[in-house]
């Protein structure tokens, strides 16, 4: 959530942010809103001052024995009561219309993100390694998948519908393989501390992290009103929630594998064989908790750790910074990473590591007090795939995919492999 106060001190600058968005401009009616919140809430306080005054004033018309003007003042008083119990209700409705209009609005982007309308305008950041050079003409991960007979669509969706999937015997091996690798990665050479979080939470964490209100279509949720995690990010970084940190403490940096589950609302006809956008699916996450000083240094540091991934399973991938129309709500800046698929001819998301500043520890309360000061700030927060779990099963089955329909297991994942070398049909 944005700071009104900014707002207020910046209109102009807020409008110019949200254009680069594709949104309306809101200083305006964002400002008459908390205009007319503060001129009741003056009122308010008025009128309960004039209370304390008129009580302390009662006491003395009985101690000098004047009734009259003791009665009249209970009056007064009676008066006041009532309309402070009106007021007070007209407060919460005030703030709750300013808070709804500002938790609707998006992140202000980074003077360094590009500007621009949609993924066209993404800048490529840097390319890593060569891509595989094939004597044959690479199959789709699907195709190679459902030839072994470890990966069925079919039965998935008798069992879920459509955007599920069964893995089975070394496919569903190797998806755990992938995680496991992963989370050793992260917590023995990255500093990231295993969390293993609720997969359920309540309204309030989705709000803090930015889901709710504006993604509620995006989320599954169940009958007795909680929703099933999008990804882990909500829980980790909603570990802070309502907390004052202590510096000294920062950054906090944590990581977890967990199944994820997504609606895929408004995708409908896009990626819809295989297994690239899916309901429900595994994914390491990385989230850290810093103060504002280092955040920009903790996103080059986070997107570093999730590249790493990809250099040791030997994978081609580009990193993407995303332009202002292409940038998830909550995040000032993002860099996505883009492996490549040799049975699309593409390169496909399979990370996106963002820094939020402070936009969600306002929405959660977040805080942290700087050394030697007694005053609190909001601390910033970071999230980022470490990596996709599926998408780099694909990209493992595409890029090491063998003519005769086997897969070589990458070396960085043969000992989570029990040492198998190569994937192939049960015979």
């Amino acid at each position: 959530m944005l700071d009104i106060k900014w707002i207020r001190e910046n209109p102009q600058a807020l409008d110019a942010a949200l254009a680069k968005r594709g949104v309306e401009p809101a200083s305006s009616r964002l400002i008459e809103l908390d205009e007319k919140r503060r001129q009741h809430i003056a009122k308010l306080q008025e009128a309960q001052e004039r209370r304390n005054a008129a009580s302390k004033e009662i006491g003395k018309a009985m101690g000098a024995k004047d009734q009259a003007t003791a009665d009249r003042l209970k009056e007064e008083v009676a008066e006041i009561k009532l309309f402070l119990q009106s007021a007070e209700e007209e407060e919460r409705q005030l703030d709750r219309a300013l808070n709804d209009a500002l938790s609707v609005l998006p992140n202000v982007p980074l003077e360094s993100v590009p500007v621009g309308k949609d993924e066209a305008a993404n800048v490529e950041t840097r390319r890593v390694g060569a891509l595989k050079n094939f004597a044959f003409e690479p199959k789709e991960h699907f195709e190679i998948g459902e030839k072994l007979g470890y990966m069925d669509f079919e039965r998935a969706a008798k069992l879920s519908g459509s955007r599920f999937t069964v893995l089975k015997s070394q496919l569903a091996r190797l998806e755990r393989a992938l995680g496991q690798f992963m989370l050793d990665l992260h917590t023995t050479e990255h500093g990231y501390t295993e969390v293993s979080p609720p997969l359920l939470v309540n309204d309030d964490v989705l709000y803090g992290t930015g889901q709710l209100p504006k993604f509620a279509e995006d989320l599954f949720q169940t009958s007795d009103g909680r929703y099933l995690i999008p990804t882990a990010e909500v829980p980790l970084t909603n570990l802070v929630r309502e907390e004052i940190l202590d510096i000294r403490d920062l950054p906090i940096r944590m990581t977890a594998l967990t199944a994820c589950f997504r609606s895929e609302a408004g995708s409908a006809g896009r990626d819809t064989r295989g297994m690239l956008r899916q309901h429900q699916f595994m994914k390491v996450e990385l989230v850290s908790i810093t103060d504002a000083e280092r955040s920009i240094e903790e996103h080059v540091r986070m997107t570093a750790c999730a590249e790493e991934v990809l250099k040791r399973l030997d994978l081609s991938f580009r990193t993407m910074t995303l332009c202002t129309g292409d940038m998830g709500f909550g995040a000032q800046k993002t860099y996505d990473l883009e492996v490549w698929l040799p049975g699309q001819k593409a390169y496909r998301e399979i990370s996106s590591c963002s820094v939020c500043g402070d936009f969600q520890a306002r929405r959660m309360n977040a805080r942290y007090r700087p050394e030697g000061e007694k005053s609190t700030r909001f601390v910033h927060t970071l999230n980022g795939s470490g990596v996709a779990v599926g998408r780099a099963l694909i990209a493992v089955v595409e890029n090491y995919q063998n003519e005769d329909g086997s897969v070589t297991v990458p070396d960085a994942l043969v000992p989570y492999m029990g040492g198998l070398k190569r994937i192939e049909k049960a015979a």
